[in-house]
């Protein structure tokens, strides 16, 4: 008989009872540090979200950062809506103001002066007019004055040259002289008309007007757009600190508050996977427990049973030839009981390594005929435990439905470590299976695939299943491998 797993047998008499021992306690790795993360499990390359714990234990500092460049950029674009509409709201103003001034020299000064003799175009008349305009009317902000006849005629202009000129007015003008409201809008510099403007900007304001006559005008005013920069500048002055200094404040107010979210949402974290760690640990504890005790008990005693049936097939001539079977039989039962207590309590592979314990599985493959072959790019030391012990378990649930489902010939496994991440590829040229397969085998509680869905879930990895029927099957898991947290997510 062979004896596996370091096992000793001390059997003087084979009538006797065997003492076996237990392999040593390190023989199996009874630590699984396995957190629950948000994960996608894929089949077919259809996802669906999976409710866990992460990896990565949640940082406060990183989401406060991420809130005050957000509010940050909050800020930035409130301040712009802010001088935008403080601008429209400074020209507006700008515009009324440019309107009440215009009005306001139109009926006090122009019209005081403005005489029907003025119009006709009399030199005394548009002498005396011109020096009210120039003397009462034109500043820094106002720069030109145009006195207009229903006609299109400049009447008056401080402007000599534009006297006597015709021009086309526009329908809103025309209206002023209908009772029409007052226009305000930019001068349009290439016009004719204002071929003696040397300002890059101005605004005209149209207002009515009259004679002393009685005979009715349109008054026409140039006025600098800087009038307009003036009062937008005014007004941001005193309303700009407030504005800035509210939304700072609110900024401020929302900083300790989100950093105490983030912390209780932190502390939730870590809470969540103490909770999932005692239950591995539990976990762990029972498989150790029921390994123990199926082998101080059962192999132990099937064992001894097994050589005893042996011993007396062996020692009397006249034995019955079913003793022998029935030995054979017993010790091809205590050989699946070893399986299954490796399934139960894998080996430990911080000592023994990932590819030795891989091998083990791939032997059980070729036993049964299948052309089995194990790459593994990555040195055991720079695997955590916590990933090679995942490693395994998947390989384990793999190989055991190739093995159980997929009747087929080869059979590859390929473990790698790229960055932070363990990767395993499970390949195999079997029936392979259809999304169909998959559903009705759920139903009928085939849990192989969910089995192994629930096994990388809890390691905070993805798993994708790809299969085809008559092609085969490939099963890709990706595990993360980091076991200690960065000092950044500690803060």
């Amino acid at each position: 008989m062979k004896t596996d797993l370091g096992e000793t047998v001390e059997a003087p008499d084979l009538t006797t009872s065997l003492k076996i021992t237990l392999p040593s306690p390190r023989y199996y790795d009874g630590r699984r540090q396995n957190r629950r993360s948000a994960s996608k499990t894929r089949y077919f390359d259809q996802s669906r979200p999976v409710d866990g714990l992460d990896m990565n234990p949640v940082s406060v500092r990183r989401p406060v950062i991420h809130f005050l460049l957000a509010g940050m950029l909050a800020l930035g674009t409130a301040m712009g809506f802010s001088f935008y509409a403080s601008h429209a709201a400074a020209e507006r103003m700008a515009l009324d103001e440019i309107m009440r001034i215009t009005e306001l020299h139109s009926r006090d000064h122009i019209g005081a002066q403005l005489t029907d003799a003025a119009l006709a175009g009399d030199p005394a008349a548009l002498a005396a007019l011109d020096k009210v305009v120039r003397e009462n009317v034109l500043d820094d902000e106002l720069v030109r004055v145009k006195i207009w006849t229903q006609d299109g005629v400049i009447r008056y202009s401080d402007e000599s040259r534009l006297i006597g000129q015709k021009y086309a007015l526009d329908g809103a003008e025309l209206a002023i002289f209908n009772g029409g409201p007052p226009v305000v809008e930019e001068a349009d510099l290439t016009e004719s008309e204002n071929q003696f403007e040397t300002q890059s900007r101005l605004l005209s304001a149209y207002v009515f007007g009259s004679s002393v006559d009685g005979t009715p005008v349109l008054v026409e005013a140039y006025h600098r757009y800087s009038r307009v920069d003036s009062a937008t500048n005014t007004l941001l002055r005193q309303f700009a600190p407030i504005v800035i200094g509210a939304l700072v404040f609110i900024e401020l107010v929302q900083i300790p508050l989100a950093w105490r979210l983030a912390r209780r949402l932190r502390s939730g974290q870590l809470h969540r996977e103490r909770l999932l760690s005692h239950a591995i640990e539990s976990s762990n504890a029972e498989r150790r427990r029921i390994a123990s005790d199926l082998h101080d008990g059962v192999v132990q005693e099937l064992t001894g049973v097994s050589l005893s049936l042996a011993a007396a097939a062996r020692g009397t001539a006249d034995a019955h030839p079913q003793l022998s079977a029935s030995s054979a039989s017993i010790r091809d039962s205590v050989v699946a009981l070893r399986t299954l207590l490796v399934d139960i309590y894998p080996p430990n592979l911080a000592e023994e390594g990932i590819q030795s314990a891989l091998e083990d599985l791939m032997r059980r493959l070729e036993a049964r005929g299948v052309d089995a072959q194990l790459t593994v790019h990555v040195d055991a030391s720079h695997l955590a435990n916590a990933a090679a012990g995942l490693i395994y378990r998947s390989a384990q649930e793999a190989l055991r439905n190739v093995a159980s489902h997929a009747d087929a010939s080869h059979v590859t496994v390929d473990v790698d470590l790229q960055g932070d991440t363990a990767i395993l590829k499970v390949e195999d040229n079997g029936r392979g299976f259809s999304d169909e397969d998959r559903v009705n085998k759920a139903n009928n509680d085939h849990f192989g695939l969910r089995a192994l869905t629930d096994l990388i879930t809890d390691a905070g990895g993805r798993i994708v299943v790809r299969s085809q029927v008559g092609v085969g099957t490939r099963v890709l898991v990706e595990i993360p491998n980091a076991i200690h947290r960065r000092e950044g997510d500690r803060q």
